[in-house]
């Protein structure tokens, strides 16, 4: 390749990722603040109802992804990875701009928590088919035998998404006071994220088509798209599963954590927030790495060993943080997690694009990605906060998780058996992996 030919291919990769980052940013400032957006926009005196009815609100965005999926995925496949990523992006706009700017309960009573429930929908409507189709444009650009690579970018891409999130909370937390922060405070990286907006459009609007779907000859029709996906049903069954070791694990090290640690824990909200800018860094060292370790040794035999990790190490490692909460040990165990998560998931989801038949390619992987997070992922903060409720036992994520590594672990098991697909990747590879 020369370096001309590798500077474009960087550009691309910049560019494509760039609306994960403001997906992934958005997500995460609803879920840090969740406790201040509930007392804000929902109508209860009383804390813990407050908080599960942001985290409701939190994980309802994520039911609209599989029809996002369903939808803008069939779109994708139909007239193209660019103009379907800036649909996607001006979506996601969307709603930053409804949360962003809804006056209060106080201000205007049911209607504030009803607009912010909208924001979330259509929020979510637009990441069903964001992550498929960045991973997708991502695969089909990638140089043969670094696929792992360059699909590792598009979680990888998410990260400084994490890592700004946290940082302004940080700022926040130590420049303005609780009254302050609860009032308005959490609303300024909202307000940031709305600046983002134009700058994010200007990188993706030069956005080139792949040679790859630029090179079909026949393109598939709404319906081909879903009498496809029904005809494999069973693939996308086996995405999800996969995917649910993902997205438990990320939402919970993420968004999850300064919940946990504030409420669960006990532990200070500028701490929290440091430990979640940690496991952000460390989610963006690993994931490429990962990525581009399994070009090396293959998909299966990382996706093997990080589900069994997590099952062995999960709930101990949050049992031991949990009899005696310190900074320290969360940091501990969060960049434990980080480590299973980059490792897991550099594999899965460049594996995940390999599992589906190239005319579904967009719709097939975003379906299986956005009905493991509708199902299980995206309402990991609601689930882990009422698992701790109804047990009055801290480590309880931890056997979340381990539901989670279980599936990942049966749904790798299964596609080795029935040869679903094969893959075999070196250096030397100049071919992609082809569904049995």
């Amino acid at each position: 390749m020369t370096e001309s030919e590798r500077r474009a291919k960087i550009k691309s990769v910049i560019r494509v990722a760039s609306g994960n980052f403001l997906e992934m940013y958005d997500f995460m400032v609803f879920g840090y603040y969740a406790a201040a957006i509930g007392r804000t926009f929902f109508p209860k005196n009383d804390n813990y109802a407050q908080l599960m009815f942001a985290l409701m609100a939190f994980g309802a965005g994520y039911l609209m992804r599989p029809i996002g999926a369903l939808v803008l995925g069939a779109y994708l496949d139909r007239r193209g990875r660019r103009i379907g990523l800036l649909v996607t992006l001006g979506l996601m706009s969307i709603g930053t701009l409804s949360i962003a700017c809804t006056p209060g309960y106080a201000a205007i009573g049911l209607l504030a928590p009803l607009l912010v429930l909208l924001g979330r929908l259509v929020q979510g409507f637009s990441a069903g088919v964001e992550l498929g189709g960045v991973s997708v444009y991502l695969a089909e650009i990638a140089t043969p035998g670094r696929k792992g690579f360059y699909v590792s970018w598009q979680s990888a891409s998410q990260q400084p998404a994490v890592i700004l999130a946290a940082l302004l909370g940080v700022w926040l937390n130590s420049t303005l006071s609780p009254a302050q922060m609860s009032a308005w405070g959490w609303r300024v990286p909202l307000w940031l994220g709305c600046l983002i907006i134009p700058v994010l459009f200007l990188i993706r609007k030069s956005l080139p088509e792949t040679d790859e779907f630029a090179a079909r000859k026949r393109r598939p029709s709404l319906s081909e798209v879903l009498s496809s996906l029904t005809a494999n049903w069973r693939l996308v069954l086996l995405g999800l599963m996969l995917v649910t070791m993902t997205t438990v694990t990320f939402y919970t090290i993420t968004a999850y954590t300064p919940t946990f640690g504030r409420t669960a824990l006990h532990l200070a909200e500028r701490d929290n927030l440091i430990v979640t800018l940690c496991v952000g860094i460390s989610n963006f060292i690993w994931l490429p790495i990962m990525g581009s370790l399994s070009d090396r040794m293959g998909r299966i035999p990382l996706l093997i060993t990080f589900t069994v990790l997590t099952l062995l190490t999960a709930y101990p490692a949050l049992l031991w943080l949990a009899a005696a909460p310190s900074f320290s040990k969360l940091l501990a165990v969060e960049l434990w997690l980080s480590f299973i998560f980059g490792s897991y998931n550099g594999a899965m989801v460049v594996y995940l694009a390999e599992l589906m038949p190239v005319e579904v390619r967009a719709s097939g992987f975003s379906l299986a990605y956005s009905l493991a997070t509708a199902i299980f992922g995206g309402f990991t903060p609601a689930i882990c906060t009422a698992l701790i409720q109804q047990t009055g036992n801290k480590a309880m994520p931890g056997v979340w998780l381990s539901f989670a590594a279980a599936c990942g672990l049966i749904a790798t098991l299964v596609s080795m058996r029935r040869g679903v697909v094969a893959v075999r990747v070196n250096a030397s590879a100049t071919a992609d992996a082809t569904p049995a």
